[in-house]
């Protein structure tokens, strides 16, 4: 099952790269999929929503629920 995520504070491939990273050292198999244009970070292979939200935001962005 895939996690749905919405962003704020992406603007460039160095944020892909930046939470791509952030979400991997949770399990470093997980699909991470980042739409900066959208604002949505696509998380597969990781349940815990708390632990990649926190990881996100300890990366400098905001996420928002829903």
């Amino acid at each position: 099952m895939a996690m749905q995520l919405t962003v704020e504070g992406m603007s460039c491939a160095h944020c892909v790269r930046a939470i791509t990273e952030a979400v991997r050292r949770l399990d470093p198999q997980a699909e991470v999929t980042v739409s900066v244009e959208e604002g949505r970070v696509e998380v597969k292979g990781i349940e815990d929503r708390a632990a990649v939200t926190s990881a996100i935001e300890a990366a400098g962005y905001e996420v928002h629920q829903g």
